[in-house]
């Protein structure tokens, strides 16, 4: 293949940080008109490459050739201009601006000294047009759904006429119906003669939207392979070096008493949830599944007490905790919420703060101030059972890759020695190793005695690790079925029961 075929090359490429070689000597090339998926376990490599690609990093060594011509990228403005784009996994946008406004920020059309406003309008409307988006310009992007969002996203990176754009995990907060929706749109990009790296731990979705797969492994690249000739089980291991058996691990067997019941929970604010009850048993999981803005989230957050409650009542041993602050605190109720950046980690702030800022008092030492031998014991604790990818303890949190992150809050958890956990998309943007790695601990805890409540957006992994789910649909508890009897239809069919 010769290298003017490539649109996008990227040869040679070696980074590292303090303490880590995050890239040594990567390579991928993309072709007009082509989806290259972009895979790896969370620390392979995948996010670093791509961030040198946008220039968020400065390579040590390597080249960057774009239609054939060698191209020095220092920083994202730079990339944008060059027609490379990326829309991140954690999207970075101003909640309480509209949809044009967040896709035209810091290069408003003027007219004279002012905004154009109509013109940012139509400009804006046209290019969602041709995608048959529905959705309004003027629209405030906080009040959209996630995949509306991550659609907003989209149009912002064809507004530059990007000829490269970087999906990084755009499905991760998607529904089916969703997905095939971004995939339309991503069959457009790639009709318009566009390249489409396509960062996921998802194979299927991989097997059936991309043309080519690039795996990296330990920073380092392992092989390019057309689709054709790969297969689900070939990924995996080219991914994680060794052939992974069941896809989930066995479930536990022994269900004690009920230790966690809700009782006609209804919240106040919009998306609401109404009179929602169901119970968990010590040694249970109990999977929540249903459409994105189904109540899903706002079903946990409410139990948690992050939000306002209309009426209803959590029962932790029979005892009301909405009534019992005292209580409510005895009950080692924990939770991980979805979206780790905003409402999970520090990002300026260390692995050992993050690990132990919700259990301070445990880290306290004889003279009343924080100890910082058991800041890093436990710290060292969470790192070690939760397998956390680490130079050291003193790393931010932020240098880690998603599912690091994820390790870390679950380890966080873990150290408040909670009864009942609540965990919402806990393997959101994981890789496939460490997905079963979640799973494993997930019924592990199961196993010691505890409640277990994901949310997750996944059929196979609602019926693969939860003994029983619980279906919303708009706001409403549409049925609770033993994962066991249950099929993939019958919770979509659950899931529009009250739409």
């Amino acid at each position: 293949m010769q290298t003017e075929e490539y649109l996008l090359e990227m040869n040679n490429v070696s980074k590292s940080f303090p303490g880590v070689q995050a890239l040594k000597d990567v390579k991928i090339n993309v072709r007009p008109g082509e989806v290259h998926a972009l895979m790896g376990e969370n620390g392979a490599g995948k996010s670093t490459l791509m961030k040198c690609l946008f220039g968020i990093n400065k390579m040590d060594s390597g080249q960057i050739r774009l239609n054939g011509e060698p191209i020095v990228i220092d920083n994202p403005s730079q990339a944008l201009r060059s027609g490379i784009a990326m829309v991140h996994q954690e999207l970075e946008q101003v909640p309480q601006r509209n949809v044009m406004d967040n896709i035209w920020l810091g290069r408003y059309p003027r007219k004279g000294l002012l905004v154009d406003d109509k013109k940012m309008y139509e400009d804006t409307k046209k290019i969602i047009n041709s995608f048959n988006m529905k959705i309004d310009p003027r629209t405030q992007i906080n009040h959209l759904s996630v995949s509306m969002k991550q659609m907003a996203d989209i149009v912002k990176a064809v507004s530059y006429n990007a000829k490269v754009i970087v999906l990084d995990e755009p499905t991760s907060s998607l529904t089916e119906k969703e997905t095939e929706a971004l995939f339309e749109i991503i069959r457009k990009l790639k009709s318009d003669g566009c390249g489409i790296i396509y960062i996921s731990h998802k194979n299927d979705e991989v097997l059936a939207i991309s043309d080519r797969v690039t795996v990296l492994r330990d920073g380092q690249w392992v092989a390019t392979e057309n689709i054709c000739d790969i297969d689900s089980n070939k990924l995996i291991k080219l991914m994680v070096n060794r052939e992974l058996g069941n896809r989930f691990p066995p479930k536990n067997k022994t269900i004690g008493e009920t230790l966690i019941r809700i009782e006609g929970l209804t919240s106040v604010y919009e998306p609401k949830i109404s009179d929602v009850s169901f119970e968990v048993r010590a040694g249970e999981i109990l999977g929540i599944g249903g459409l994105v803005g189904a109540g899903r989230t706002e079903l946990l957050e409410s139990i948690f007490g992050l939000r306002t409650v209309e009426s209803g009542a959590v029962y932790v041993d029979g005892k009301d905790i909405f009534k019992s602050r005292k209580h409510s605190k005895n009950a080692a109720l924990t939770m991980v919420t979805e979206e780790r950046r905003v409402t999970g980690i520090f990002p300026q702030m260390d692995i050992r703060w993050n690990t132990v800022s919700s259990s301070i008092q445990k880290n306290i030492g004889k003279l009343g101030l924080i100890s910082m031998k058991k800041v890093e014991k436990n710290t060292q604790w969470a790192v070690k059972a939760m397998r956390i990818k680490t130079p050291n303890l003193k790393t931010l949190i932020s240098t880690l890759s998603g599912g690091n992150q994820q390790k870390v809050l679950l380890g966080r958890c873990l150290l408040n020695e909670p009864r009942i956990l609540l965990l919402d998309e806990p393997t959101r943007g994981i890789d496939v190793g460490a997905k079963y790695e979640i799973y494993q601990l997930m019924i592990e805890l199961a196993k010691e005695g505890k409640a277990v409540v994901f949310v997750s957006s996944e059929m196979p992994e609602l019926l693969g690790v939860a003994d029983r789910i619980l279906v919303m649909s708009n706001g409403r508890n549409a049925g609770i079925v033993d994962a066991e009897e249950c099929t993939q239809e019958m919770i979509m069919t659950m899931a529009a029961k009250y739409l």
